[in-house]
């Protein structure tokens, strides 16, 4: 099992972003799928999560109303739409997955980790 995010960068405040999870070595109809960030000198915080019995998705309220989760079961590749973007939202990004259909952004839910992606917010 195998997760890989990609789309990070330098953006300024208002900027958009798009990144991507693609993931390998499992079907992802099985699996809950959710995007963490962690800013410097902070803990991991959940942003988003996608339940896959009923493409229901959860957003933090930092975030709900900016970020969008999709996913793409052909493609095996999850994605996080994020407008409208804040330096607050500067992080490293990480999605992750987690065998079951359940929707939390508890980290010990989820076993596989991708290695992270770096967002920046900055005029």
């Amino acid at each position: 099992v195998q997760l890989q995010a990609s789309g990070g960068g330098s953006v300024q405040p208002g900027g958009s972003l798009r990144l991507s999870c693609t993931t390998s070595g499992f079907t992802l109809d099985y699996y809950a799928i959710a995007w963490f960030r962690q800013a410097p000198g902070k803990e991991r915080e959940g942003v988003s999560c996608l339940s896959v019995s009923d493409g229901i998705t959860y957003y933090a309220d930092s975030v709900k109303g900016r970020f969008t989760m999709s996913r793409d079961n052909a493609k095996n590749t999850v994605y996080l739409q994020m407008n409208n973007l804040t330096p607050e939202d500067s992080a490293v990004y990480y999605c992750a997955a987690g065998l079951g259909s359940y929707l939390t952004t508890d980290k010990s839910r989820y076993r596989y980790w991708g290695q992270g992606t770096l967002v920046t917010v900055s005029s």
